[in-house]
């Protein structure tokens, strides 16, 4: 994903394994494309944390997933994106908010300026 934007937005979180096909379902077909149409909201990519393993001082260390197991990135304009209107109405659009919203647990959002 080239990033264009000043910013990223990254909300991460988990969902009751009951819900998580559901929960996938209305991110990518209503939460992702809802966003998208907010003012300076640029692109979305989804990810599912995974265990991995890195080389560190010449030795490969094997970690576990560790904090919310779904995250999306959201490249945006400004900070400013996430306060306006136009993300207030998106964020409750479709089913989002009353039938997926209430089975995520563990919600942690940041923001960060590009580099």
């Amino acid at each position: 994903m080239p990033i264009t934007s000043k910013y990223l937005f990254v909300a991460s979180m988990d969902v009751d394994a009951d819900k998580e096909a559901l929960f996938n379902e209305v991110y990518d077909t209503e939460h992702v494309p809802e966003l998208l149409k907010v003012p300076g909201v640029r692109s979305v990519v989804r990810a599912s944390g995974v265990p991995f393993g890195l080389n560190i001082g010449g030795e490969t260390v094997r970690k576990p997933h560790q904090g919310p197991k779904f995250t999306a990135i959201y490249e945006v304009d400004s900070p400013d994106v996430l306060t306006s209107a136009a993300w207030a109405v998106a964020v409750e659009k479709g089913r989002w908010a009353g039938e997926v919203r209430p089975f995520t647990r563990n919600r942690q959002h940041a923001i960060f300026k590009v580099m």
